[in-house]
């Protein structure tokens, strides 16, 4: 069996729900930011990884440059109050100077980027970019996953989740291999990628939801 309606009304359905949790938790990220940091009008953000969707919810006049793949972050709005400058690039080889920001922002981004020296370059990257910075990614212990919104799936056998991004490969190739290349990390990792940051757990129903790693 490779899909069918049954298959798409269950990936149509999987994708509101992805979308409505994804608003729910990036303005409760955002909120958290915002009172974390203290934002004042025009300071100097890199956002690697992010998008400006993510910045929409904050009502300080910032100056943020946001670095993403080609193609992978959207025009800024028409309309907006940050001043803002999307860059094609690698966040983990930017380019910029060592402390040319006043904060460096990091949102569900290294979990993505590859290996282990992927991610420690991404980790060097944001230590070197700014004085302060703020970065999160989704924990393995949260009942539903971040990305597929499968429950527990960090915990099935490697076989059954190969199976399942077959199907969806079929489907939707894009999302199915970001979900592929995906790499949770511990909190562990975290605190060795970032050893001067302050580590913090975000929860949600009691449950561990992603780690933050900060230095503010």
């Amino acid at each position: 069996m490779t899909g069918g309606p049954m298959f798409d009304t269950t990936t149509r359905l999987s994708f509101r729900m992805r979308g409505a949790f994804s608003r729910d938790s990036r303005s409760a990220r955002m909120q958290w930011l915002r009172e974390a940091v203290a934002p004042h009008p025009g300071l100097r953000v890199v956002d690697l990884g992010g998008t400006p969707k993510f910045w929409a919810g904050c009502p300080v006049p910032l100056d943020i440059t946001i670095v993403n793949l080609p193609g992978a972050s959207p025009t800024p709005p028409a309309s907006t109050h940050h001043t803002m400058t999307l860059i094609e690039g690698d966040g983990c080889d930017t380019g910029f100077d060592d402390g040319q920001f006043d904060l460096a922002v990091s949102n569900s981004v290294i979990e993505h980027v590859g290996d282990a020296g992927r991610r420690a370059a991404l980790a060097h990257e944001v230590r070197r970019l700014a004085p302060r910075y703020w970065v999160q990614t989704p924990s393995i212990w949260f009942p539903i996953e971040a990305h597929s919104l499968m429950p527990g799936w960090w915990f099935y056998p490697a076989p059954l989740r190969a199976w399942f991004i077959r199907r969806w490969r079929r489907r939707l190739p894009a999302w199915s291999r970001m979900v592929e290349e995906t790499t949770v990390l511990s909190r562990r990792e975290m605190a060795a990628l970032f050893p001067d940051a302050t580590m913090h757990t975000e929860r949600r129903f009691g449950l561990p939801k992603s780690y933050v790693a900060m230095r503010l």
